[in-house]
């Protein structure tokens, strides 16, 4: 097979994997971050935050690619996400940006505020500030790309969806990611280990993502690689907190990434 048919195999609709499509740049995934903290971010970090989000968005139109495949349709629609979400609570993430859609409207529960008065989703919405949800439109080219290397097509309101969730989602991580930075490590979540009445404990998993990224080193005004890793497994869960960690340490390596090798925390 030739460079030039392989480039072509690689290309086609629907083979592309994770690594091969980069819907987020690093520009994109900094500023996304800078609405939330002020502090530096280093260029690994950015990409390892860029493919935990394309790995999360992935497995959420795959989901709703299957839906729509059910039903004899090609393009995907709102109900087809409902359904990706329904099926795989795993990709139940950004969930701020379901009080602005309607494609989620009536999912979401009623708002009691402190006297008891039933609260309409327009005013759960806050103050108009700069937020994930006023920057969802920054994410539409990506999440477009996102979809055409899935072999997808879909109707202007599921891209819009998308764009909610992506926006919503990543600005969850960078939140996260700076907490890790300012406390040390993730430190509000403990472990569990189960035994057995009478037989001794078995030792701690060292290879559990939580525990080995539960303390940092460095300083506190850099969000690193392993921040963002440390993040994933607070917004995360399940095989695609799995998955997505895979693919945001090997990001690092890729090509496309452009990334250079870390020597100390993920700075």
């Amino acid at each position: 097979m030739t460079a030039q048919s392989a480039r072509r195999e690689r290309g086609a609709p629907g083979t592309a994997s994770a690594l091969d499509v980069t819907p987020l740049t690093p520009s994109l995934v900094k500023a996304v971050f800078r609405d939330v903290t002020p502090m530096h971010v280093s260029r690994p970090a950015a990409w390892a935050a860029a493919s935990v989000t394309r790995t999360v968005l992935t497995e959420i139109i795959d989901g709703a690619r299957r839906a729509a495949a059910e039903e004899a349709r090609k393009k995907l629609v709102p109900g087809d996400l409902l359904s990706a979400i329904d099926r795989n609570v795993e990709v139940e993430v950004g969930t701020k940006w379901y009080d602005h859609s309607p494609t989620f409207r009536g999912l979401t529960g009623v708002l009691y505020d402190a006297e008891g008065v039933v609260v309409p989703s327009r005013e759960r919405r806050g103050p108009r500030r700069p937020s994930a949800v006023a920057g969802a439109h920054r994410f539409e080219a990506g999440v477009r790309k996102l979809l055409r290397s899935r072999g997808a097509r879909a109707v202007p309101a599921l891209v819009r969806d998308l764009d909610g969730i992506a926006s919503v989602f990543l600005t969850d991580l960078a939140r996260d990611a700076a907490m890790v930075v300012r406390e040390g490590g993730i430190k509000r979540f403990g472990t569990v280990h189960l035994v057995t009445p009478g037989e001794p404990a078995a030792p701690p998993l060292l290879k559990d993502p939580v525990l080995s990224l539960s303390t940092r080193n460095g300083d506190r005004r850099t969000i690193g690689r392993d921040d963002v890793l440390a993040a994933t497994t607070i917004q995360l869960f399940g095989n695609v907190r799995q998955r997505a960690l895979t693919a945001a340490r090997e990001a690092a390596g890729h090509p496309g990434t452009r990334a250079v090798p870390c020597t100390s925390h993920g700075a």
